[in-house]
This record gives structure tokens, C-alpha cells and sequence, in this order.
């Protein structure tokens, strides 16, 4: 618990990266973050992680409003994480977990729970050093492993919360100097629209801000709607410190997947060569990225997807499902259109629906919207629109079917519905984790990190429409979810029509439910969008996007 540590205990090759906002929030550090690692790849690292540090109280983003905070990103082995994490692995194909994510609440909770122990042998704790340690013990984590560790600092610069995280920096630079640690500041160039002019005090006052506590950004990127002419740059460099050429021009795009070959554009390979005195392994050529962009702008073709969702006010909190359309619909060389249907808002649903080529319906907690939804799937079933349900939209399917097919007029869920009905679905009570652990629930128990979450395997039935799909039998999917279909009405629903295509390996959860006799009715409990990058798109959404299409050429005819 040293408040710093010897030069010998420093790894020599480890170099990190931090990217810290300015001005305002919301400008993009994830995909600058994940851009970065982009580059990095190109340059011939591969030896990157990035982790993000949220300065919230919250442990983990878990239990918050999904339209406040947007979406949830689930891992492979389970945590709860911020969307950013979401844009490392699409920009930098990497696969983060729990040693990627942390919040200011998760890091005070482990550090009183130690002081409780007696770990620090009756000393005061503070602040400083003791919180800033636990910080820059999360920063180091597995350090050894890795030539670059890129960290994102949430909030902006000037904000009280990120202090701690601020004065965790100053004293690593202390301890490894400026050759080994690079800060960016990615901040807004504001246009002042009744002077027709660029501003770029904002930037000098966000850039003062980050030096008073004693932080000398190395490299802006500069977010903007117009060119910066030399004039800008040469100002901004001025009154920051920091040269013209490491300020780096970050223009609104059309797609974020411009963004590498924006930084390339800008001199970024450039400015991470002399800072941090590196061998390029291999000249960065950009070629997937030049290949990605080009199909983008290319695609032929365009289908309408309605999303039938609770969330909609926030487009973010559907963020990773979208960007799985877009990215199976580039795999077709299709543009894809979202229509958005409000579930908690009285609409014309049905008009909306019967003009669209596909449905999918995602994920979402409690009872809000649950009834227009299952009247939008029975719409979709009876009127062959090819349908795609993500884990609650699975639950919904079933429920829709066991009401109106089955003829269980009082199916409901436990999560919403009421005393005396049948739980089609219910709550897990118990199940084997990955790491073959029995996992319990206690109904009235905690709601943060409880769910079955992260990456489980399922087993599809042979020649199913899954299996088509995904052309292998056992597949592997990531999870969040406390509920499950009930096991034991699955002969029913074979028996009229619905199959349960996929299953847990222990046979005793239900994974993937489709209806043959439908163009294209399939749902999963799991959160396939999870695991979409622009250059693997995921099989399920790949299908629906097929069967979209084939619906338009249908009716074009």
C-alpha cells in the first residue's frame, strides 16, 4: 500500500495511454479509445488492453436506468460494464472482462471491506494515498502481460469525482516518466454560429483545467463540425502547450468506423512513434479498415428493422443491437433503417409493423410495455414477419404462443405477472456457472450482479434453423438474465408448432426457441449482439437481415 513505488518494480516495456474529456461529456473517448488500439494493432502491437475507470459511486452499471446511462455491455465472464467497453472490442478486437472495467464505488467497497479486515494494520486510510493505490492498482493489474494498457477516464476535465483519478496519474508519471505514459485529451472545438468562427477557449480552459492537477496533456484530439485551418491549431497549440502537430482533427463522420483511418489521416501513428520512441513492426496499411469503409459506402441495397422496445427514448441503451444490424446488414451489402416502436406509449403498432421487412424485439426489465409487445409478436407470428427476440423478446415469444396458440390464456412471467397465473417463465432458482459453481438466487435477495451472466455454451438441434444459422451444434453465447423459460412445457410447444432448438448443456434451460413453419421466427435467451464486430457479424442477425431481404424482393415482385 506504498503511496508509490521503486523504478525497479516499474515493467520497462509496459507504455499506457490515457484518455481523459473536455469541455463536455459525450464527445466519444470509447471510440477514440478503441481507435487507438486500432492503430496500435496496425503498427504491429498486439499486446493491448483497455480499461475503463468510471469516477460514480454505483459498483457497477448493473442496476442503473437504462435510458439514463444507455446500455449494459456484458463480457465473457460476466461483468456488468459500461457500453464503452463495447466499442474496445468492435474497434480493437479485443475481448475485455472484469479486470477492464471499474467504477469508483466497486474500488471504495474493496478498499473498506480490506480496511475492516485489518489489512492496514490500524493505519489511518485516506484519500490519498490509499484510495489513488487502489486506482493505480486497478491501472497496473496484469501489466506484465501487455506493451500498451489504454485507459479511459469517464466525466471531463474539471469534474470533482475524477480528481482521485487525476492525481493517480501525476504520481505515475512521477515514478515511470513521460516516455512511458502518454495524455490525451479529446475536447470540442465550439462554433460560435452568430460569429460564424471556431472558439477555442473551452479547449485552453479544459486543457488548464487537467494542469492544475499537475497533468500536461501530450495530444488533443479535437472534436469539431468544420476543418481546423493552421490558425486554429497553431492557437490551440499555443495556449496548451502542446505541439501543432499533436493536434489531432477529429471531424464528425458518417460512420465511427472512419474514425482509424481519420486518426491515420491526421498523423497519429506518427505522434505514438516519437513519444513513445517506437519500431513499427510492419507499415500500418490499413487495409481492413480501408476494406470496411468501402463496403459501407457501397452497400446496394436497404431494409426497414422495427425495434419494439421499452428504451426507445435512448437510442443507446439498444447501442450494441444496432450496431449488429449495421453490421450484418454491410456483411449483405444492405443499409439497415431503424423504425422505432415505444412499447410504453399508446401507437398505431400495427400499421408501423405491417411496412416493415423485420422486427427484433430486445431486452428489458419489468412490467412497463410487456402487454403491447406481446401483441406485436402475435402481429409478427400470424402475419410472417421474419421476427428476432433477445432474451426478454425470447420470454415474450413463448408467453405470446402459450396465450394464443396453447391456449393458456393466463401465461404470464413471474417478473410482472400476477397471483394465480401460469408461469410460462419464472425466476432461476439455481444453475451451474461456466466454472461448474451452483449459482442461487433468493427471490427477495440483491439485484446488482445476480443474473446469469457472461458466456455459457448451448446445444442446438440438429438441422434446426439455429444450427443452420450458426453451422456448428454447440455454440457459445453471452448472458444476462434472472428469469427463464420453463422446461417443462417444452413437449407442448413442440407438440403445436414452437421447438426449443437450443438448450443448456444440462438439457435443463431453455436457450433457443424457433417456429419452422415461419419464414423467420427465432429467439434467444443469450445477447448475440454481444459479440458483433464490423468484421464478424453475428449468425443470428445475419439471418434475420437475409430474411428481411428476401421479404422486400417478395413484395417488390
Amino acid at each position: 500500500m506504498n503511496s508509490y513505488i521503486s523504478q525497479e518494480e516499474i515493467p520497462s516495456n509496459t507504455r499506457y495511454i490515457f484518455v481523459l474529456g473536455g469541455v463536455i461529456s459525450g464527445l466519444g473517448k470509447g471510440v477514440t479509445s478503441g481507435s487507438i488500439a486500432a492503430i496500435l494493432k496496425e503498427m504491429g502491437y498486439n499486446k493491448i488492453t483497455i480499461k475503463k475507470l468510471d469516477p460514480y459511486l454505483n459498483i457497477d452499471p448493473g442496476t442503473m436506468n437504462p435510458v439514463e446511462h444507455g446500455e449494459v455491455f456484458v463480457t465473457d465472464d460476466g461483468a456488468e460494464t459500461d457500453l464503452d467497453l463495447g466499442y474496445y472490442e468492435r474497434f480493437g478486437e479485443l475481448r475485455m472482462g472484469r479486470n477492464n472495467s471499474v467504477s469508483s464505488g466497486k474500488l471504495l467497497f474493496n478498499l473498506l471491506n480490506a480496511e475492516r479486515k485489518g489489512d492496514f494494520l490500524g493505519k489511518t486510510v485516506q484519500l490519498i494515498p490509499h484510495f489513488t493505490n487502489s486506482i493505480r492498482n486497478f491501472i497496473e493489474k496484469d501489466s506484465n502481460k501487455y506493451d500498451f494498457i489504454i485507459c479511459e477516464i469517464g466525466g471531463s476535465a474539471g469534474d470533482y469525482a475524477a480528481s482521485y483519478y487525476f492525481e493517480t496519474i501525476r504520481r505515475m508519471i512521477l515514478d515511470y516518466t513521460k516516455k512511458k505514459i502518454m495524455i490525451c485529451c479529446l475536447t470540442y472545438i465550439v462554433y460560435y454560429k452568430a460569429s460564424k468562427e471556431l472558439k477555442t477557449k473551452p479547449t485552453q480552459v479544459a486543457v488548464k483545467q487537467l494542469m492544475t492537477s499537475g497533468l500536461q496533456p501530450d495530444l488533443i484530439f479535437a472534436r469539431t463540425e468544420y476543418e481546423l485551418d493552421y490558425k486554429i491549431r497553431r492557437k490551440i497549440a499555443l495556449y496548451t502547450n502542446i505541439p501543432t502537430e499533436n493536434i489531432i482533427e477529429t471531424l464528425d463522420v458518417k460512420s465511427i468506423y472512419e474514425i482509424p483511418l481519420q486518426f491515420r489521416k491526421e498523423g497519429l501513428v506518427k505522434c505514438l512513434e516519437e513519444h513513445f520512441r517506437l519500431k513499427t513492426f510492419k507499415k500500418p496499411r490499413f487495409t481492413k479498415w480501408i476494406n470496411l469503409n468501402k463496403k459501407i459506402a457501397n452497400t446496394k441495397k436497404k431494409v426497414s428493422i422495427a425495434m419494439i422496445g421499452k428504451y426507445v427514448e435512448l437510442e443507446d441503451a439498444y447501442y450494441s443491437v444496432l450496431e449488429s444490424l449495421k453490421h450484418s446488414g454491410w456483411k449483405h451489402s444492405c443499409d439497415v433503417e431503424i423504425v422505432w416502436v415505444d412499447a410504453r406509449k399508446v401507437n398505431d403498432m400495427y400499421k408501423i409493423l405491417k411496412n416493415v421487412d423485420g422486427v427484433v424485439i430486445p431486452g428489458g426489465f419489468g412490467a412497463s410495455g410487456i402487454e403491447e409487445i406481446i401483441k406485436g409478436i402475435e402481429y409478427c407470428r400470424i402475419n410472417k414477419i421474419p421476427t428476432m427476440g433477445i432474451c426478454l423478446g425470447m420470454q415474450l415469444s413463448v408467453i405470446e404462443f402459450a396465450r394464443n396458440v396453447l391456449g393458456i390464456k393466463n401465461a404470464s412471467s413471474s417478473e410482472f405477472g400476477n397471483k394465480g397465473d401460469t408461469f410460462i417463465v419464472d425466476i432461476m432458482s439455481e444453475w451451474v456457472d461456466e466454472k461448474g459453481i451452483k449459482q442461487i438466487i433468493e427471490k427477495n435477495g440483491n439485484l446488482g450482479g445476480t443474473m446469469r451472466l457472461g458466456e455459457y455454451d448451448a446445444k442446438l438441434i440438429k438441422d434446426s434453423l439455429a444450427h443452420k444459422l450458426y453451422k456448428e451444434l454447440i455454440i457459445k453465447e453471452r448472458h444476462r438474465h434472472r428469469y427463464e423459460v420453463n422446461i417443462n412445457f417444452k413437449k407442448q410447444f413442440e407438440e403445436n408448432g414452437m421447438i426449443f432448438s437450443g438448450l443448456s448443456l444440462d438439457g435443463l434451460l431453455p436457450e433457443i426457441i424457433e417456429i419452422p413453419k415461419h419464414p423467420f421466427f427465432i429467439a434467444g435467451q443469450f445477447h448475440p449482439e454481444f459479440k458483433s464486430t464490423p468484421f464478424s457479424s453475428r449468425p443470428m442477425f445475419n439471418g434475420l437481415i437475409k430474411a428481411a431481404l428476401r421479404k422486400k424482393s417478395k413484395i417488390s415482385k
